[in-house]
């Protein structure tokens, strides 16, 4: 039978061991990457702000990003902020949902109803802009964007 000196050992090895991958694997929590919108018709309804990492999905697909986040909208307004994310490339795209019906509204052809937008202030030519355009370095610490959001 192991002594309790033993036992002891091979515990405080565990929360050692425990603690050694659970602070490898979390991000700082001071970075953070800062998004203001502007350029509203009005302060109706919400912004919808989405992180991507990589272009699959970008920026159609929302469920394909690694963050969503929404903001209620003043004086034409709006910021969203994405805390804790590693260093790495990174687009955002950001819709104005007018009608707070979480979905981007889009006529029979399937151009917006509603104001849209990207990081870069990319925009897309014949179709939504490309991931490329829109891709930001962010190094870690605290990142400020700015993006404008147009109607079609």
């Amino acid at each position: 039978m192991p002594s309790k000196l033993t036992l002891f050992s091979l515990f405080a090895f565990f929360l050692v061991s425990v603690e050694h991958c659970w602070t490898q694997s979390q991000p700082p929590p001071g970075n953070v990457l800062h998004v203001e919108v502007a350029g509203m018709r009005s302060d109706k309804g919400q912004i919808f702000c989405a992180l991507y990492s990589s272009a699959d999905g970008f920026p159609k697909e929302s469920q394909k990003a690694i963050r969503r986040q929404t903001s209620s909208i003043s004086d034409r307004k709006a910021s969203c902020e994405f805390a804790g994310i590693v260093p790495g490339t990174y687009a955002v795209s950001v819709f104005h949902d007018e009608n707070s019906n979480g979905k981007l509204d889009t006529n029979l052809v399937g151009i917006p109803r509603e104001g849209v937008g990207a990081s870069n202030d990319a925009r897309g030519h014949l179709g939504p802009p490309k991931f490329d355009a829109a891709a930001i370095q962010f190094a870690g610490g605290r990142l400020n964007l700015k993006i404008t959001i147009n109607y079609l």
